[in-house]
């Protein structure tokens, strides 16, 4: 009768390192792992500096927005001069998408293609604070691309719904 305590106490042995094993690993899984599944907090730059320098620098009249409330926050600037001249100024709207305003000297078709990431033009156009637009979708991107405009293109992209690629077309400001 002793073999088979000692068995019985080797099973019973292991049900309750396994039971432990499973204690552990759910204290782990709640307490160390993060289970924020909401994006994170994007910070707001300042991008004053970068749009004085870009305006300085670039051989056309490079576009900024002027009065979008607050709850617009600007994710994202740089300037690259060595690179067509390309301005990029990134924002997130109040609801979490995303907005951008593309400008560069590049080769229009090429330069449309990649600051809409794949968008092909419809026939739809707009016209936004006195300016002429054609929209783009299709991309991973809609966007707004400015008409009319001679050796730069200007293009308003992003997640954002067209209402609010619209809102920052029409805030576009240059100097």
């Amino acid at each position: 009768m002793a073999g088979s305590n000692g068995k019985q106490k080797t099973a019973r042995d292991m049900v309750l390192s396994l039971v432990l094993i499973g204690i552990a690993a759910l204290v782990v899984y709640f307490l160390a792992i993060p289970h924020d599944d909401h994006a994170p907090d994007l910070k707001r730059v300042d991008y004053r500096v970068e749009l004085l320098t870009a305006r300085r620098a670039a051989s056309y009249p490079v576009a900024a927005p002027e009065g979008l409330p607050s709850t617009w926050k600007a994710t994202s600037v740089r300037f690259q001069g060595e690179n067509s001249d390309r301005w990029h100024l990134g924002y997130q709207t109040p609801d979490g998408q995303y907005v951008q305003v593309e400008q560069s000297t590049q080769k229009a078709s090429d330069f449309i293609d990649e600051a809409s990431q794949g968008a092909s033009a419809t026939k739809q156009t707009e016209t936004i604070a006195g300016r002429t637009w054609t929209r783009y979708t299709g991309g991973r991107y809609d966007a707004l691309v400015l008409n009319g405009t001679s050796g730069t293109t200007t293009v308003v992209a992003g997640t954002a719904s067209f209402a609010e690629l619209t809102k920052m077309a029409a805030a576009l400001k240059t100097q």
